[in-house]
């Protein structure tokens, strides 16, 4: 990529960053996801969030169409870190801990996201563009009431985990 010289090809560019993570997380890692993790509750909210992050790629995908853009993907070095983190904790952590493994890359990743569409929306504001605004602010909600909810299900297996070592 060339030197990005203003603020609506940063803009760009960081678009292109979140559609990358939406779409590896509908493609690869949320499905992957769903497959490892036992507990019931937890299992159902990934399926949730994988038909919210269907929508979040067609709303950024929106954003690109409203800009008269066409959509184009970014690579994210970011959140490739993330996945290798949750894959070599994955490979060293023992099966019954593998959900509470899994909470942690859950909630890791709703934290990245809200991170970059905070920043996404405060140049979309500034740049003049409200229809990306409204779509962005949309994913926004989505990704800070999954966080919400990441957050209640780990603590729950984190107490479940304690209980049950604290009685072995």
């Amino acid at each position: 990529m060339s030197e990005i010289t203003t603020p609506r090809e940063l803009f760009m560019h960081e678009l292109g960053d979140i559609l990358y993570v939406e779409r590896a997380l509908v493609e690869e890692v949320l499905p992957k996801l769903i497959g490892e993790v036992q507990d019931d509750e937890f299992r159902n909210g990934l399926e949730k969030h994988l038909e919210q992050t269907r929508q979040h790629v067609a709303n950024v995908e929106s954003v690109f169409e409203s800009l008269d853009e066409e959509p184009e993907v970014e690579p994210c070095l970011g959140f490739e870190g993330l996945k290798k983190e949750h894959e070599k904790m994955v490979s060293e952590t023992a099966s019954p801990l593998i959900d509470l493994v899994d909470v942690g890359a859950a909630a890791r990743t709703e934290n990245y996201e809200i991170a970059a569409y905070e920043s996404l929306r405060r140049m979309a504001k500034g740049l003049g563009e409200e229809k990306a605004v409204d779509l962005l602010d949309t994913n926004l909600k989505d990704e800070k009431e999954t966080l919400r909810e990441v957050e209640r299900i780990a603590t729950r297996l984190s107490n479940e985990i304690a209980k049950q070592a604290a009685a072995a």
